[in-house]
């Protein structure tokens, strides 16, 4: 009973890499890896990390009412820029009227 398919061949590297390439020396730790260790040892510290984490996933309410939230901005935009512009020529009449 033969096999229609071919011979498989043995896979060989394209190159020879030096040893320092196929086994690198391991990274350091860094701080934030000791901050890390600390946290997930502290089951008090782990429910935390994990409340935030669950807090940064929600849906917020400006993404479920991208309409109401865009409006609502350039009302307030409109207005905040308004009142600089008016300000802004107060305090221009005020400079140029020479009354202390």
């Amino acid at each position: 009973m033969t096999s229609d398919r071919p011979p498989g061949h043995e896979h060989r590297a394209r190159v020879d890499l030096p040893q320092w390439m196929r086994q690198p020396t391991p990274t350091r730790r860094s701080p934030a890896r000791y901050v890390d260790d600390l946290i997930e040892g502290w089951p008090a510290l782990r429910a935390a990390r994990r409340a935030v984490w669950h807090w940064h996933g929600r849906t917020r309410w400006s993404e479920s009412h991208p309409n109401i939230v865009a409006v609502l901005s350039f009302v307030v935009a409109a207005v905040l820029g308004a009142t600089l512009v008016t300000g802004a020529y107060y305090l221009l009449a005020l400079a140029t009227s020479g009354e202390n």
